[in-house]
């Protein structure tokens, strides 16, 4: 399976930005409410500066407590993104991120970041295309 089908399953509404210098405090909170891991730091909504997670965010907070919420997105954030395009493979994707040990995946065409995915996002579609497998497997074992 490709990012392209990943993107089109999942039926989102683009991708969650908070705009550079927005405090991490805000940035939680956008994260809560819109019930996600990551959120990408954008002046523009199409390129992005770095990323922010909830992991970004308790280490912080395990190491100076909760004055780090009034920082800056900037600071916090990881601003080497490993990017994909639409026609990368799930499986490729699956490895790069248990590589690097990360989550979230912009997905860029021309430039401009047009979603992005998660770790869950292609584990499901690996499930999905492995069942496929399987179910055409034992259509051949049976004779269908």
């Amino acid at each position: 399976m490709i990012v392209q089908q990943i993107l089109k399953s999942k039926g989102t509404e683009g991708v969650i930005t908070v705009a550079p210098g927005t405090s991490v405090e805000a940035a939680a909170a956008v994260l809560s409410e819109k019930r996600i891991g990551s959120v990408v730091v954008s002046s523009d909504g199409s390129s992005f500066d770095g990323i922010l997670s909830e992991r970004d965010i308790v280490r912080e907070l395990g190491k100076r407590g909760a004055n780090c919420m009034a920082d800056k997105v900037d600071d916090m954030m990881t601003k080497l993104i490993e990017t994909c395009g639409l026609g990368d493979e799930a499986e490729s994707i699956l490895g790069r991120m248990t590589e690097g040990r990360f989550r979230h995946m912009p997905v860029v065409v021309d430039g401009k970041m047009i979603g992005i995915i998660t770790l869950g996002d292609v584990v499901k579609a690996r499930l999905t295309e492995l069942a496929m497998e399987k179910d055409a497997l034992e259509g051949m074992i049976m004779g269908y």
